[in-house]
């Protein structure tokens, strides 16, 4: 992210490096790679999944109640707020 600054500037959001073999200030990225292992080894090869296992994976990842999220998934906090964005000019159903 060599243009972080300029992201910052534009977003609004400020953006955080954690430090080097620091896993504690990666929590939710620690989590969520505990989450894919329940679908993928370590070290695996994606190629060797199917479309369709991937999918599936994503699906049921993404349609998880995350806390974080006040018990919303993904899903249906990432479609709320594209229903909320005048900008948006479709709108996907969760299934």
């Amino acid at each position: 992210m060599p243009h972080h600054f300029a992201f910052s500037a534009a977003s609004g959001v400020p953006v955080y490096f954690c430090e080097p073999h620091s896993p504690w200030q990666r929590s939710s990225n620690e989590n969520t790679d505990g989450l894919l292992r329940q679908y993928v080894l370590k070290g695996s090869d994606l190629s060797t999944y199917s479309r369709e296992e991937r999918d599936a994976a994503a699906a049921e990842l993404n349609s998880r109640p995350k806390k974080t999220l006040g018990w919303n998934s993904p899903a249906e906090r990432f479609f709320k707020l594209l229903k909320n964005d005048p900008n948006t000019t479709c709108v996907a159903t969760i299934r």
